[in-house]
C-alpha cells in the first residue's frame, strides 16, 4: 500500500503545512471529507461542507484558509487541484489494470496492423486496414470498422463502434456505448420522400479527448467532424456532422449539437444544453444549463435560458417570470379599480347634467 508522509504531500501540492507536529503523519488513501478515515486525506472548497471539519475522521485536510480544526491542514490556493494531484498518487494506471495480450476471440483482419504492447479483448472485431497504436486497450465486444486508426496509449472500453476511416489520436478515453462516426443525419425531399444523404466524410478525434458512455459523434457529409486536443466530452451528447469543437472546451450530459456548428477553445456547454446549426460559439462562453442556442455567441460571454441571452438578462427575466401570478394578481386589482373610478365617474356626470 502506498504511503506518504504530509511533509512530502505538502511539496507536491506546493502548499504551506500549517503546523509542524503533523509533518510525519502518514497517508495511505484520498477520500471526501464526510466518508474519509483514519489515514486518508480530504480537501475543504465550498462552505457547506464546513460543518465535518469538526466529525471528520480524516488525518489531514488540504484547504484554501485557516480554519479551527483537531486535524493537520495543507493551504494551497486551489484545494481541488491540490486534491486531484494527491489523488493521482493512489490511483493504479487504467491502462495497468489489463493484460497485455489479443484474447483468441477477438476477431483481426490480417491487414490491420496492431502496435507493440496492445491489449484486445474477448469478441473484439478489428476489420480491414485498422491502425491500432502502441499499447492501446481495446476492451471486450468492441466494433473497429475498416480504414479506421487509433492511436498511442488509448483506452477504449467494452461496446464501443468506431466507424469506417475515423481517426483516433492518442491518449483518448471512449466509454461504452459511444459510437465514433455514425452517419450524420442528413435528407432531402424528393416530393414527399425522404431521400439519404450519402455521409462520405469521417470523424477525428485529436490526443487527448475523452469520450463519455452513450455519446454519439456523427461523421461529416463531406469532410471531417473534428474534436480537437482535449476536449472532454460527457455521457449522452449528440454531436452532429460537420461540427468542430475547439481545444479544451467540455460538453456535459445530454447536450446536443446541431450540424456545422463550430465551438471555440475553451467553451463550456453545461448539462442539457442545445445549439442550432451553422452558428459559432466564441472562445472562453459558456452556456448554462438548458440553454437554447438559436444564433452566434461572442467569445467570454455567458448565456442561459431559452432563447439563450446573456446569463445577467436572462436571470432577471427568470425572476420576474417567477413574479407573473402575484403580478396578475395586482393587475386585476388595480384593473377593478380603475373601473370602479370610471363608472364613479360617469355616475357623477350624469347627476351634473340632471
Amino acid at each position: 500500500m502506498a504511503s506518504y508522509s504530509l511533509e512530502e504531500i505538502a511539496r507536491l501540492v506546493d502548499g504551506e503545512l500549517l503546523g509542524g507536529e503533523g509533518k510525519e503523519i502518514k497517508i495511505t488513501g484520498v477520500a471526501g471529507i464526510k466518508e474519509a478515515e483514519k489515514g486518508d486525506i480530504t480537501f475543504l472548497v465550498s462552505a457547506r461542507y464546513e460543518e465535518y471539519l469538526s466529525t471528520t475522521h480524516a488525518s489531514a485536510i488540504i484547504v484554501s484558509s485557516k480554519y479551527d480544526t483537531h486535524i493537520p491542514m495543507i493551504k494551497v490556493k486551489e484545494p481541488y487541484l491540490a486534491f486531484l494531484k494527491v489523488l493521482r498518487l493512489f490511483t493504479v494506471d487504467t491502462l495497468k489494470r489489463y493484460e497485455r495480450g489479443i484474447h483468441p476471440t477477438a476477431v483481426i483482419d490480417k491487414s490491420a496492423k496492431i502496435g507493440r504492447d496492445v491489449a484486445i479483448g474477448a469478441y473484439a472485431v478489428i476489420d480491414k486496414n485498422v491502425v491500432i497504436g502502441n499499447r492501446t486497450t481495446i476492451l471486450p465486444l468492441t466494433c473497429i470498422c475498416g480504414g479506421a486508426s487509433v492511436g498511442d496509449d488509448c483506452l477504449i472500453y467494452p461496446e464501443v463502434v468506431i466507424r469506417e476511416g475515423c481517426k483516433v489520436g492518442n491518449r483518448v478515453i471512449i466509454h461504452s456505448g459511444a459510437v465514433i462516426g455514425s452517419d450524420g443525419f442528413g435528407y432531402a425531399r424528393d416530393n414527399n420522400i425522404n431521400v439519404k444523404i450519402p455521409q462520405i466524410g469521417i470523424v477525428a478525434l485529436e490526443d487527448d479527448v475523452e469520450v463519455g458512455a452513450n455519446t454519439t459523434i456523427d461523421r461529416a457529409t463531406t469532410g471531417v467532424t473534428l474534436v480537437k486536443r482535449g476536449v472532454k466530452i460527457d455521457n449522452l451528447v449528440q454531436v452532429a456532422h460537420n461540427v468542430v469543437i475547439g481545444e479544451d472546451s467540455i460538453l456535459a450530459a445530454q447536450v446536443g449539437v446541431s450540424g456545422s456548428t463550430e465551438i471555440g477553445r475553451n467553451v463550456i456547454l453545461a448539462g442539457q444544453a442545445g445549439l442550432v446549426g451553422h452558428i459559432k460559439i466564441g472562445d472562453r462562453a459558456m452556456v448554462g444549463a438548458q440553454g437554447g442556442v438559436t444564433k452566434s455567441i461572442p467569445p467570454d460571454t455567458q448565456v442561459s435560458g431559452y432563447p439563450a441571452r446573456e446569463h445577467t438578462l436572462a436571470k432577471k427575466i427568470y425572476a420576474v417570470t417567477a413574479r407573473l401570478p402575484e403580478l396578475m394578481k395586482e393587475f386585476r386589482e388595480l384593473q377593478k379599480k380603475v373601473e370602479d373610478l370610471e363608472k364613479g365617474l360617469k355616475g357623477g356626470s350624469s347627476a351634473e347634467n340632471d
